[in-house]
């Protein structure tokens, strides 16, 4: 819980600032919000390599506490900035590029146009948001926790601050939203770096620090682009149904984030411990620190069922603005994420406890086969084809959810992991001093 609880702010604040910017766009219209909500996942489809990536950073600075080799550490930071560098730039050019593009896959030209828009300007801040996610997870991984959390906080104001300005006061609308993202991230970044400036300088380049951090790193960023992938075809799906569905869509997924965050916060936290301990070489904690996690997360996520079972007509009416049938629509969808709620606090806390054992190649096949076999296909099928609109695709992302939670427990309890994490041992002990 040490490690965990700062985490959760800064997720819960990450979201907070999502969620406020989503209900500032929602106050101007549904075809900005549906545009937005679009333009967010496609632009987060493009640095989703580098952040999934970059938490093999975090794996490799864990194991190196865990195994006292804290001589390692500036060589596999600085690896982690120099790759987070290049693939904002990518990530940056890739935004421009499609942009454009957009305004032909929405149900509505219009809420197609405020896609494109919001991109554009969006994917300008990506170098600072991967500048900042390597530094976040070298972080994570030598245990400190509270300084990312004060970052994610002042960003998370500063954007705020932004969107009221920006949105209700100079009526930039969803081109307010985007700048006053990409200051928030740049005040995460700064806030962050701030105070770690010294070790920052002490930096080392070597190419096999490089090579580490890609090796451990790629499989979580496969895994991570190709399930974003698959959400991106649900997304893109439920928008081309209607704009009702789109904007439903976006509204509940910012509503139930904020009862998967702390489940993911309890995983980064896991995969520090887990980390440590195999770089300790105490594989015996492994499978204790995983009951411990888990049993915080779906506890958490039990509360939250009770809540939004109680609350949520409440919620959605709320967030929905005055249009009954937008809140009518988000209400279905809710209570469709409420069959997976809990399943999926422990399908992530298990990936967590994989990624700290460097089991990272069964996670990201079993992760990638769950994603593309059940969301996509189900959401054409049950959403398109028998016309359940979005709730066709929530049940396939349910489906996705809980099928992969049983595979990664399996996994988790059986010991797969093992070779991994004695492997990892070894690659520690032979690094060059």
């Amino acid at each position: 819980m040490r490690l965990a609880w700062p985490i959760t702010v800064s997720m819960l604040s990450f979201s907070t600032m999502t969620l406020a910017s989503t209900a500032f766009v929602a106050q101007i219209g549904s075809d900005e919000l549906a545009g937005v909500g679009l333009a967010g996942v496609v632009g987060f489809a493009f640095v989703c390599f580098g952040i999934g990536l970059l938490r093999g950073a975090k794996t490799l600075v864990s194991q190196a506490v865990g195994a006292n080799r804290h001589d390692r550490i500036p060589e596999l930071v600085g690896a982690a900035l120099g790759i987070a560098l290049a693939l904002g730039i990518v990530a940056l050019v890739a935004g421009q590029l499609v942009a454009p593009l957009l305004a032909g896959v929405s149900a509505s030209p219009r809420a197609g146009g405020f896609a494109a828009e919001y991109l554009a300007i969006r994917s300008l801040g990506a170098p600072l948001l991967l500048l900042y996610a390597a530094l976040r997870e070298a972080s994570y991984g030598q245990g400190d926790s509270r300084t990312p959390m004060r970052a994610a906080l002042a960003g998370n104001a500063v954007n705020i601050a932004l969107d009221v300005v920006l949105i209700l006061g100079l009526g930039w609308g969803v081109g307010g939203a985007a700048t006053a993202t990409i200051f928030g991230n740049a005040t995460e970044l700064g806030v962050l770096a701030w105070p770690m400036r010294a070790k920052l300088r002490g930096l080392r380049w070597r190419v096999a620090a490089v090579r580490d951090v890609w090796a451990q790193g790629v499989p979580n960023g496969l895994q991570f682009i190709m399930e974003v992938g698959s959400f991106l075809i649900l997304t893109v799906l439920i928008a081309r149904m209607s704009g009702i569905d789109g904007a439903a869509h976006q509204l509940v997924l910012h509503l139930v984030n904020v009862s998967f965050l702390p489940a993911h916060a309890l995983a980064e936290a896991a995969a520090v411990l887990v980390g440590q301990a195999v770089g300790a070489g105490k594989d015996g904690l492994v499978p204790v620190v995983a009951r411990r996690a888990l049993a915080l997360g779906a506890g958490y996520a039990s509360v939250c069922f009770v809540g939004y079972v109680t609350l949520g007509r409440i919620l959605t009416d709320a967030m929905a603005a005055g249009d009954p049938v937008l809140a009518g629509r988000a209400l279905t969808l809710l209570h469709v994420g409420l069959l997976f709620i809990v399943a999926d606090a422990a399908n992530v806390i298990a990936r967590g406890v994989l990624r700290g054992a460097s089991d990272v190649r069964y996670a990201a096949v079993v992760g990638i086969a769950t994603a593309w076999l059940t969301t996509p296909p189900l959401t054409w099928l049950l959403g398109v084809h028998w016309g359940l609109g979005a709730v066709g695709g929530w049940i396939g992302l349910a489906l996705e959810i809980v099928v992969g939670a049983g595979l990664f427990w399996l996994r988790v309890y059986r010991g797969g992991w093992q070779p991994a994490a004695a492997a990892a041992r070894r690659a520690m002990a032979g690094a060059a001093v």
